[in-house]
């Protein structure tokens, strides 16, 4: 083993301790590091003491655009856009750095899951990526909110400035 690879391993696996104190599932450690999925599966229990979670990611861009989740995602893309166009910042490290800093604006509970996890942020940037999702300008607060790319955006108004007639209201159990 060379040195390098040495190094690119420390790396790899400081990259993916972050990932996975903030969150993220073992599909998104998979495609962010060059660790092995055997080797990211064991670092997962070791932080998080339990075995990764199974199962699909979220594959659907609906959940974006419902009420309170737009609100949540809406924050988190424009504190990553920020971040992108005003710092060096990019990649996972653009993510990352994004994410914790939604986590301060929203004051993030440790014993709560968060309404946006690390996982749907990133999914929620593949969105984009791939053109099915975009901001969209509200005509009354001027903010810049989740849409389906494809949505009609004349005279848009978001979740805030129209909430929908339920929100808010606690639902029976």
């Amino acid at each position: 083993m060379t040195t390098k690879s040495v190094v690119s391993d420390g790396v790899q696996i400081r990259l993916a301790s972050q990932l996975i104190e903030l969150g993220a599932r073992l599909q998104v450690l998979e495609n962010e590091t060059t660790l092995s999925r055997e080797r990211l599966s064991r670092l997962y229990k070791e932080i998080r003491g339990v075995s990764p979670p199974k199962g699909m990611l979220p594959f659907s861009t609906d959940w974006f655009v419902s009420w309170q989740p737009n609100i949540h995602a809406s924050l988190f893309m424009n504190i990553y856009c920020y971040l992108v166009q005003h710092t060096q910042a990019n990649g996972i490290s653009a993510v990352i750095k994004s994410y914790r800093l939604y986590q301060e604006q929203v004051g993030s509970d440790p014993d709560q899951v968060p309404v946006l996890s690390l996982t749907r942020a990133w999914t929620l940037l593949r969105f984009f990526d791939s053109k099915q999702l975009t901001l969209a300008k509200c005509s009354d607060c001027h903010g810049h909110f989740i849409s389906h790319t494809f949505d009609l955006h004349h005279a848009y108004r978001c979740g805030l400035c129209h909430p929908p007639s339920r929100a808010g209201k606690k639902l029976p159990l």
